[in-house]
C-alpha cells in the first residue's frame, strides 16, 4: 500500500483525554518508525512512511465534531482508535469513528488496544466503542499491547506497534517484525552493555573515592647496638589540613593504621611526626600512600654524653684535674671537678664502669646523666 498524496495526514489518532499519554506515545512511535530501505525502494516510501500523524491536543468537546476536526479527518488517510474502557464509553470517540466511516474509508479504521478486553460485554472492561457494532464494521481484533506472546511486556508492546504499522502500510507482519525484533535485541544488548559499563565506571570511581587506611611503620636506621633498650611507645602524628590523627607504636615490629583518610590525600604530601624516648624526633613531609615507613635514628646524646662531677664528701670539695677512666676511656676533670666525655653510639651502654687511681665510693655510672650527678671519692 502506498501513501495517497491527496491526504495531508497519514493517520488521525482518536482517543479519550484519559488516554492522552498513550496518544502522544503512539504518535511519536509511528512518526519515527523507520522502514527497511529495500521496502522503501520497492514501495516508493520515505524512510519514515507513517508520517505525519495528527493528534489533537485534547479530545472533542460537547456539541459534536467541530468543523476543524472534520477537516482533519477528511485530510487523514487512516483513523487509529486508541481502545480502552475510557474511549469505549466516549461518545465523542464514537462520533469520530462514525464520521470517518461516512467518508467511505472503513477499511482504513484501525484499533490499538491499551487497556480492557475486546467484546467483554462488561462496561468496566470493554475496550471497543459500541459504535463499532452499530455501524456493523468488519470484525477487527486490533493490535493489543497486552497480548501475551512473549514473557516481557515491553516486547509485547513493541509487537503491537509493529502490528499496527504493518496494517497501516499493508505489508506482511513478519516482513518487518523479525527485523524489528533483531534491532530491539541489539539495542537491548547495547543498552545492557552500556549500563554495565557505566555501572563499572561508577563503581571504580566510587571505590576510588572511598576513604582509605594508611598503615604506618618505623624502622631504625642508626647503628644497631644490642646494649641499648629497644624502641618503646613511639607517638606518631599525621596532619591532614586542620585535622590531626595520633597513635602509638609499641615496638619496631608493630604497625599502626590511620583509618578513614579522605581519598583526596592519597599520593599527596602530608606531615608526619614521630616522638620517642631515646630517639631523635622526626618531623617530615611524605607522599601519603597506603603503606608508609618512617626512618628513626637514636639520639646519640642520651647514652653517649657523659657528664658528672667528682666530689669528696669528707672535705666537701670537687676534685679538679683528676684522671678518671669510664669503661676504660681516660679523661680529666676540669677546674670545677666536671667530667665530660662522649662515647660513640656503637659503644654506648645504659651504665658504665668508672675507675681511677684514687679511691672511689661508687664505681658505676648509670645513663643518662648530667652535671647534677656526682661520683663520690675518699
Amino acid at each position: 500500500m502506498t501513501t495517497n498524496n491527496t491526504f495531508k495526514y497519514f493517520a488521525f489518532i482518536s482517543y479519550n483525554s484519559k488516554d492522552t499519554a498513550w496518544g502522544k506515545r503512539l504518535q511519536k512511535k509511528l512518526e519515527h518508525y523507520r522502514m527497511p530501505s529495500t521496502l522503501c525502494s520497492q514501495h516508493g516510501w520515505k524512510r519514515n512512511p507513517v508520517s505525519p500523524v495528527f493528534f489533537a491536543p485534547t479530545d472533542i468537546q460537547p456539541g459534536g465534531l467541530s468543523e476543524e476536526l472534520q477537516e482533519r479527518l477528511k485530510a487523514s488517510q487512516h483513523l487509529i482508535v486508541i481502545c480502552s474502557p475510557n474511549s469505549a464509553q466516549s461518545k465523542w470517540v464514537g462520533k469520530e469513528i462514525e464520521f470517518f466511516h461516512s467518508l467511505g474509508r472503513t477499511e482504513n479504521i484501525h484499533f490499538f488496544i491499551v487497556e480492557g478486553t475486546p467484546h467483554s460485554g462488561d462496561p468496566e472492561t470493554e475496550c471497543f466503542n459500541p459504535v463499532i457494532e452499530q455501524l456493523d464494521l468488519p470484525e477487527i481484533l486490533g493490535a493489543n499491547i497486552h497480548e501475551k506472546i512473549y514473557r516481557w511486556p515491553w516486547l509485547n508492546r513493541e509487537r503491537a506497534y509493529v502490528q499496527l504499522v504493518s496494517k497501516l502500510l499493508g505489508v506482511e507482519f513478519d516482513t518487518i517484525w523479525q527485523r524489528h525484533k533483531r534491532q530491539l535485541i541489539r539495542k537491548a544488548v547495547a543498552w545492557t552493555l552500556g549500563i554495565l559499563a557505566v555501572l563499572a565506571a561508577l563503581i571504580v570511581v566510587w571505590r576510588g573515592n572511598q576513604p582509605f587506611n594508611a598503615e604506618t611503620r618505623v624502622q631504625e636506621v642508626s647503628v644497631h647496638n644490642d646494649n641499648l633498650p629497644p624502641l618503646k611507645e613511639a607517638v606518631v602524628t599525621m596532619t591532614l589540613d586542620n585535622e590531626t590523627k595520633t597513635d602509638t607504636l609499641k615496638t619496631l615490629d608493630d604497625a599502626l593504621v590511620f583509618t578513614n583518610i579522605p581519598h583526596r590525600f592519597l599520593n599527596q604530601p602530608v606531615r608526619l611526626t614521630v616522638t620517642c624516648r631515646d630517639f631523635l624526633a622526626v618531623d617530615t613531609t611524605v607522599s601519603l600512600s597506603r603503606n608508609v615507613t618512617l626512618n628513626l635514628q637514636r639520639d646519640p646524646a642520651v647514652y653517649g654524653d657523659v657528664h658528672f662531677r667528682l666530689f669528696n664528701p669528707d672535705t666537701e670539695t670537687f676534685l679538679s684535674n683528676k684522671a678518671i677512666r669510664i669503661d676504660g676511656i681516660e679523661t680529666l676533670s676540669d677546674d670545677q671537678g666536671n667530667v665530660s666525655l662522649f662515647i660513640p653510639l656503637a659503644s654506648q651502654k645504659t651504665s658504665y664502669q668508672v675507675t681511677a687511681d684514687f679511691p672511689l665510693l661508687s664505681d658505676s655510672l648509670h645513663m643518662p646523666c648530667g652535671n647534677d650527678d656526682v661520683i663520690l671519692t675518699q
